[in-house]
């Protein structure tokens, strides 16, 4: 058996390089969209061999523990829940794997949405504020479209990738016309998006009915992947993993124990500082007090005063950098000198020429070091330059990533939405990613390492929990999918 599919290994490679022709190889940054290990052969032969009435047998993934969680911050600690969801791999049983791919198509189009003309809605606070977010994700997956282009295209047929682009403008109902838009009047045969944690439910459930792909690149929305939907992928860090970090630098390493919160009054927000306040009262540091604000706010004497109040040993902001900003200089301005931590989103150049000094000492988590040594991550870097005229931030870079994924499975599935998903879903080896390596979990989550990042003389500095020597606390090793169910108490 493993002689057989070591030399159907070398047969597929064989081929892929005569469509490609003796000029075109692949670039260094883009990674190696052609990559198919023995296990992913194993993968495509049976996803080949099934007709419409039939499902592979591929087997389902189970996770031990959801989202790495620690025993000390998993929840119902003191009880046997019911019930553990999201442990078992979904599966699809449906029949598109049985249609056949076309034979009348010019360009292999890829969808992607995001968040790139200014907009007001009620859905994300008021006028929008992810243009720039959403702008920094789509020169990702344009630098990706380009380099695989370059490389010969959708290399069964030597025929170019087409970039189908969408602007997400925070209304619900407009995000899932936008999908549906691409999935049946573009016919794209994947989707990458989007930033906002609402129009990204949305935008999955519509996907679902489509039967479409959709790798998510910047949504850090816990529960964006908890909605049981086959055909949803994310190639980020969510809140969970880089809350987790936090809450335990917080109160292992600096042994703060009274924490105050504040954040704007929008989902990413609202959703980010979940995990903050579960980990810190699951560690016996109830969070003292939180206070919202409204997106555009500028004075925020109001929260920071009742903050002050509070005596707190630090104070936590979640929300976008230029907030994050004003807040840090008005409360070193009341004489507020605690420790500020911030989220992911002000670890910008923004956040830093609005804070100026004040921003010497602050701590973020991170989804990923971007100081790490790494050919992939330098050339990724030069090409982006060349490109765009600016360094690459972290929606470029993980759109990028996301995005090769995206390529890298209609290469090894072709121009099948079924077999696409699946080649995705199964693949059993990390992605090597310009972000690091993106290794998915039983419900397509990115469960890689998380970073803090501190702002020392002027530069940020990335930090492991080795480098902090914060190690994870225990992680009990026992069944989660198959252990007994419990019994119902009665009185």
């Amino acid at each position: 058996m493993k002689r057989y599919l070591i030399l159907i290994s070398v047969v597929f490679v064989l081929c892929v390089l005569s469509c490609a022709g003796p000029d075109r190889r692949q670039t260094g940054s883009a990674g190696d969209l052609t990559e198919v290990d023995p296990e992913m052969l194993e993968v495509i032969r049976k996803i080949n061999s099934v007709n419409a009435y039939e499902v592979p047998d591929l087997g389902l993934r189970e996770d031990e523990i959801y989202a790495k969680t620690t025993e000390d911050v998993e929840p119902f600690g003191h009880v046997e829940p019911y019930k553990e969801h999201f442990l078992v791999q979904i599966e699809y049983t449906g029949p598109g794997r049985a249609i056949p791919e076309p034979t009348d198509v010019n360009t292999v189009k890829i969808g992607f949405i995001g968040p790139i003309m200014s907009t007001v809605s009620v859905a994300t606070g008021g006028k929008s504020h992810e243009e720039v977010l959403g702008i920094k994700m789509l020169q990702g997956a344009r630098l990706a479209i380009k380099q695989a282009n370059d490389s010969g295209g959708y290399l069964k047929r030597n025929i170019p990738y087409e970039l189908v682009v969408s602007n997400d403008n925070g209304l619900w109902g407009a995000s899932g016309n936008e999908i549906i838009k691409m999935a049946y009047k573009d016919n794209v045969w994947a989707i990458l998006g989007t930033i906002d944690g609402a129009n990204s439910h949305i935008a999955i459930r519509v996907a679902l009915k489509a039967e479409i792909a959709m790798m998510n690149s910047g949504d850090t929305d816990p529960t964006f992947v908890e909605t049981n939907i086959p055909w949803v992928f994310r190639c980020i860090s969510d809140d969970r993993q880089q809350g987790y970090l936090l809450v335990d630098y917080m109160y292992k390493k600096l042994g703060l124990k009274r924490i105050g919160i504040i954040r704007a009054n929008h989902r990413y927000a609202r959703f980010g500082v979940r995990e903050i306040h579960d980990g810190s009262r699951r560690l016996g540091n109830p969070i003292v007090l939180e206070m919202p604000y409204f997106i555009g706010t500028e004075d925020f004497s109001v929260q920071l005063k009742r903050l002050k109040e509070e005596n707190l040993d630090a104070i936590v902001h979640w929300g976008d950098a230029m907030e994050g900003a004003l807040i840090l200089n008005q409360m070193r301005a009341m004489g507020m000198a605690q420790p500020y931590f911030a989220c992911d989103r002000c670890v910008s150049d923004e956040f830093v020429e609005i804070a100026g000094a004040n921003a010497e000492g602050v701590v973020c988590p991170y989804p990923w070091n971007p100081m790490r040594k790494s050919k992939r991550l330098e050339e990724f870097r030069n090409a982006f330059e060349e490109r765009f005229g600016e360094e690459p931030e972290t929606f470029a870079a993980h759109a990028y990533d996301g995005m090769n994924m995206l390529i890298w499975a209609v290469q090894v599935a072709g121009l099948n939405r079924a077999k696409i998903r699946d080649v995705l879903a199964h693949r059993t080896r990390p992605w090597k990613g310009v972000t690091g390596d993106i290794m998915l979990s039983a419900c397509h989550d990115d469960v890689g390492d998380v970073f803090l990042t501190k702002r020392e003389k002027g530069k940020w500095k990335f930090y492991s929990r080795k480098d902090l020597k914060i190690p994870r606390d225990y992680i009990p090793l026992r069944d989660r999918v198959s252990r007994p169910v419990a019994s119902v108490q009665s009185d």
